[in-house]
């Protein structure tokens, strides 16, 4: 989740001490849309705007910031829809991004776990009448989806606990490279995940999400999150 080669064209940054920026992707300029927040002018938490990592080329873009860690929300039109449908309240939706070392050797580039979401509630906007729609486009008036003019077909939102959902201050590794059979690299889940979560194969850009579940690996899920 967030910025990654194929949407914006690079990787958002970590730091030697595990640290790392949370960078979305570039909002998609199809639409109409009223952020005003770019790369330029968003200060990261390092105190730095954010184009400070990225290439110039996209240091004016508008960001489609979803998911969003203030309200905690996170929407999705695509296909993914039908996964987050499936989601139950209380159920953890874990948040993962392609990072790359800035001015240090200790952090390799790879997938790693930012952030998580305790579910409070789905929304599935087809299932709403226009006054509802509208209700919870002005409650959440900050989510990118409403952001943009007429955006709410197919929409799914998850709502997280504001109180058990978290952007996390350190990045948790969860991929190494490996290659395919004609020999191209990818990012595959590391072999410690792979024990710990019960999930495999390649994580990049991952569709149809992956289901950790099973008492025991979601067990282990916590403990790396740090979640009593």
């Amino acid at each position: 989740m967030g910025i990654d080669k194929k949407a914006g064209g690079a990787l958002a940054p970590i730091f030697e001490d595990g640290s790392f920026e949370y960078i979305p992707i570039p909002e998609d300029s199809v639409y109409d849309s009223a952020v005003n927040r770019t790369y330029s002018n968003t200060i990261g938490r390092k105190g730095k705007p954010l184009s400070t990592y990225l290439p110039n080329k996209i240091k004016d873009r508008t960001i489609h910031f979803d998911p969003e860690f203030e309200t905690c929300t996170y929407g999705d039109p695509t296909r993914k829809r039908i996964y987050l449908l499936k989601l139950e309240k209380g159920d953890l939706l874990v948040f993962y991004s392609g990072l790359t070392p800035f001015n240090n050797i200790v952090q390799p580039e790879g997938c790693y776990m930012i952030g998580y979401f305790t579910v409070k509630e789905i929304i599935d906007f087809n299932e709403l009448s226009e006054t509802d729609r509208q209700q919870y486009c002005e409650l959440y008036y900050d989510t990118a989806h409403f952001k943009r003019s007429e955006d709410t077909e197919d929409l799914v939102m998850v709502i997280g606990n504001k109180n058990a959902s978290n952007l996390l201050e350190k990045a948790i590794l969860i991929s190494e490279p490996d290659k395919d059979k004609k020999g191209r690299p990818y990012q595959a889940v590391s072999k410690s995940m792979v024990e710990q979560l019960g999930i495999s194969g390649s994580i990049q850009r991952s569709i149809p999400p992956r289901l950790i579940e099973g008492e025991h690996s979601i067990s282990n899920l916590k403990r790396i999150l740090k979640i009593k």
